[in-house]
């Protein structure tokens, strides 16, 4: 049981890592959004995939832990968290407080990397937002004011005025 309690220590330890390497990518990320820096963002992107694929890798094995700790303990898979094995450990105070500590880390890790990606996901939002507001600018330019002009189908016409790029001789 003791070396079921240390793998999943160490699976928890190992994700807890790759999320504070996700967490630090993400704070990249913000000033890359901030300072509009799309090559940045790609390969910030790219190597986020990387980590994300690496600690999909230690979830699955912290899974297959708390599974094994569960057959040990005959208790149902489905309704077992870590939380749960952390309660069930205290009598055993070693494990109890290595396994507990881990445990409110990677909560704490995972709320940080939650709260900075609801930022950035705020931050893109208002970018495209940005850029939206500039194409309709852009687009608005060109067309003649609207006055009331109806066509025959009884629908206000547009048209796009004369000059539609840049003058150079003004």
């Amino acid at each position: 049981m003791a070396s079921l309690i240390d793998c999943l220590i160490e699976d928890l330890t190992n994700e807890n890592d790759g999320y504070e390497k996700l967490l630090s990518l993400s704070n990249e990320k913000t000033s890359a959004i901030v300072s509009g820096n799309i090559e940045k963002l790609q390969e910030i992107f790219t190597r986020e995939q990387k980590l994300i694929e690496e600690v999909d890798v230690y979830e699955k094995k912290r899974q297959e832990d708390v599974k094994d700790i569960c057959n040990v303990l005959r208790l149902p898979y489905e309704e077992i968290k870590v939380e749960h094995i952390v309660q069930i450990l205290e009598k055993k105070a070693k494990e109890h407080d290595a396994l507990q500590n881990i445990y409110l880390k990677l909560k704490r890790t995972l709320s940080q990397l939650t709260a900075v990606n609801e930022n950035n996901k705020l931050l893109l939002k208002e970018s495209m937002d940005m850029i939206q507001f500039e194409l309709d600018l852009a687009r608005n330019s060109v067309l003649k004011p609207q006055t009331g002009n109806y066509g025959r189908t009884a629908y206000e016409e547009q048209e796009i005025t004369g000059a539609t790029g840049f003058d150079a001789k003004q």
